[in-house]
């Protein structure tokens, strides 16, 4: 009798916190948005090469009255237009306010409100999160708008860099995450965003039970405390044997692949590439503008990176910026005025 008693009580138990997911889960997939991004794109290799319009997805999730949204810098970080759909189906474009691809978050916010009142959720601490608390995801796998999955986290990682700034931190998860759910927000029990989806790490290119968020703390840090400036720039650090064979004139440099329209990387004046080539099995596009230095810092490693991203963040309208770079086998000497209608 004892034994048909707790065996009662546990299915009870599951169904009660079946349902709690499941409540959690309709107050808060409204606030939960589809982005659809567009961007040009070099298709092809050498010569046979096209300049096609390439259109992505993501998620995202609202976070203000004001039509402010959380998703992937990756998602939106080259777009040249961004559209997000509402679980209406009313859709509004958007624009990238900040951005931080090393920890893979950025925040855009709505060109025009929504012509209903907007749903936000709230973002808690991502510090209380422990190994082996349940989670659940809300985003658009494959663009199948508010899908749920639920898990368990499995670790977490940080990485420090120069001054022990934690730039990057992420939670491992077994909850699903596909394309389509990057952006997406990963909520802990009560229903509060501790992550925003990220990556998978996979053999097959399909889920395989490794999936990271970026923490919300991170998140928090980087677009609304620092306002992480949105350069707009695909850029691939390049040393070794691929400074070599670029004809890099030092150790290393940044390797400008794509500039976003109205971005600061448009701005000042940086050419991405034109040109797709596979080099010692990595993927590049060449052709653009290589990077060298920025206020007299060699972007020769990593550690220099961010201090120049560290110089960059403090730029405001009027302020000078200078760099040099190497355009078509020429090295240039830049020098750039914010404008006034920069807004860092």
């Amino acid at each position: 009798m004892k034994n048909l008693l707790l065996i009662i009580g546990f299915f009870i138990f599951i169904i009660g916190y079946s349902q709690t997911i499941g409540e959690l889960y309709e107050k808060s997939k409204e606030a939960v948005v589809l982005i659809k991004t567009s961007e040009s794109e070099v298709v092809g290799q050498g010569f046979q090469k096209l300049l096609l319009n390439v259109k992505g997805l993501g998620s995202g999730f609202v976070v203000s009255k004001e039509g402010e949204i959380i998703t992937a810098s990756h998602v939106v970080q080259t777009a040249e237009n961004i559209v997000v759909k509402f679980s209406d189906g009313e859709e509004v474009f958007a624009k990238v306010v900040h951005s931080y691809p090393p920890a893979d978050v950025a925040l855009i916010k709505l060109v025009s409100l929504k012509s209903t009142p907007l749903k936000v959720v709230a973002l808690s601490n991502s510090d209380k999160a422990k190994i082996g608390d349940q989670i659940f995801i809300i985003g658009a796998p494959f663009g199948l708008g508010h899908s749920l999955s639920v898990g368990y986290i499995s670790g977490k990682y940080s990485r420090k860099i120069e001054g022990g700034f934690i730039d990057s931190e992420f939670i491992q998860t077994d909850a699903a995450i596909n394309e389509g759910s990057s952006g997406a927000p990963m909520f802990n029990a009560k229903g509060e965003v501790i992550g925003i989806a990220s990556f998978i790490l996979s053999n097959s290119k399909g889920f395989q039970g490794l999936g990271f968020a970026t923490t919300s703390n991170v998140a928090l840090k980087l677009l609304f405390e620092e306002q992480s400036v949105w350069t707009g720039i695909d850029a691939h650090l390049i040393t070794g044997t691929l400074a070599g064979i670029l004809n890099i004139p030092q150790e290393g440099g940044v390797l400008v692949q794509k500039v976003a329209t109205f971005s600061l990387g448009d701005i000042i004046g940086l050419k991405g590439g034109i040109y797709k080539i596979t080099i010692e099995g990595e993927e590049l596009v060449v052709g653009g503008d290589i990077l060298l230095s920025v206020n007299n810092i060699a972007l020769i490693k990593e550690e220099n990176l961010h201090k120049a991203w560290r110089f960059i963040q403090n730029l405001n309208p009027g302020d000078t910026l200078q760099f040099k770079i190497l355009r078509r086998g020429i090295v240039l000497d830049m020098v750039k005025t914010i404008p006034n209608s920069y807004i860092n």
